[in-house]
């Protein structure tokens, strides 16, 4: 009786330390999966025209290889790309520098590691509002993606040249966090006077709401040094100078491709949102977004800075310290 006893707790260990071997096994090629994984973020507009063509030529997959599964994540805007990126289910992709600074004054985990793309933002204002320049903002709503938005921090600094601020840091002018896609209707209900948008809502705005183009790209906020999109990666991919300089390779081609080829970028953009939200944008729309900004890969350091110190007043962080937010290192190796 004994004997079986022992013999049956032999089994038993047996068993159990080969299914622990295998449970081992299974991590280490779950960690080993992960390594292999890259997910990229962006927003599912123009101003992310780069990442969207990386993706439709097949950049991505072309530079990482196929021994990398490439997953990609849409989000509608920058607070919730960072969100995302913290919570790791985001590597590296675009999005707007304000939301990025903000996050970083408070985790210095995330890094800007190349431009996307210069203005793409523009300032209309609503019919019947009354308002001809930028001072006539005085007492009057003014619509925002969303607050702490590369377009609120571009509003701020365009307010400062008229002596003018918001009302939430003592001014006279509201600022109404609103949907891109739901300004037109805004305009039309007369529910704001004006609104800071990103393209292709702009245009919309003046053609389909009877807007009045307040301040073009190149005269919003910094002009054609408006930085309006950037490429950001986590501190731990950022280490993985292999995938990240994949990333920069795929980035830089895209940006190429588009300065080289506009209306098949544009073709190519009509193209993926219709297969993400199911509406195709207007050609003619489109065109003249893509005649309102730049992509590039540059970054103007000064330009973040100064939107760093515009987050710090509004209150949106507590220091406006961003030294080792900007990491170009790798994009100056790709450049070469």
């Amino acid at each position: 009786m004994l004997k079986k006893s022992m013999f049956y707790l032999f089994i038993s260990v047996l068993f159990i330390g080969i299914l622990s071997g295998c449970a081992q096994s299974g991590d280490e090629g779950s960690k080993g999966s992960d390594e292999k994984n890259v997910k990229i973020g962006y927003f599912p507009n123009l101003t992310h025209s780069a990442t969207i063509v990386a993706l439709e030529k097949g950049y991505f997959k072309e530079e990482f290889g196929e021994d990398v599964k490439i997953e990609t994540k849409t989000v509608t805007n920058g607070g919730l790309f960072m969100e995302a990126m913290a919570t790791k289910a985001i590597d590296v992709g675009t999005v707007g520098p304000g939301p990025l600074l903000n996050f970083y004054v408070k985790n210095p985990e995330y890094h800007l590691i190349s431009g996307a793309v210069n203005g793409g933002a523009v300032l209309v204002a609503n019919e019947g509002s009354n308002i001809k320049d930028l001072a006539d903002l005085d007492g009057k709503k003014v619509a925002i993606p969303v607050i702490g938005s590369t377009q609120d921090v571009m509003l701020r600094k365009a307010l400062q040249e008229v002596d003018l601020k918001p009302k939430t840091n003592g001014g006279t002018v509201e600022l109404h966090a609103a949907a891109p896609a739901d300004t037109a209707s805004l305009f039309v209900q007369k529910s704001v006077d004006a609104a800071a948008t990103q393209e292709p809502w702009g245009y919309v705005l003046e053609n389909q709401a009877k807007g009045k183009l307040l301040l073009d790209w190149d005269e919003f906020a910094w002009g054609k040094e408006s930085t309006n999109t950037v490429v950001a990666a986590r501190k731990d991919f950022l280490e993985k100078e292999d995938l990240t300089t994949a990333y920069l390779n795929a980035h830089k081609k895209a940006v190429d491709f588009i300065q080289n080829n506009p209306e098949e970028s544009q073709e190519l953009v009509i193209k993926h949102l219709k297969d993400i939200t199911g509406k195709e944008l207007n050609k003619e729309e489109v065109a003249a977004a893509f005649s309102r900004l730049q992509v590039t890969t540059e970054v103007n350091e000064q330009v973040i800075q100064e939107m760093a110190d515009i987050s710090k007043e509004a209150g949106y962080v507590t220091s406006s310290d961003i030294d080792g937010l900007i990491n170009q290192k790798l994009l100056e190796q790709v450049n070469k």
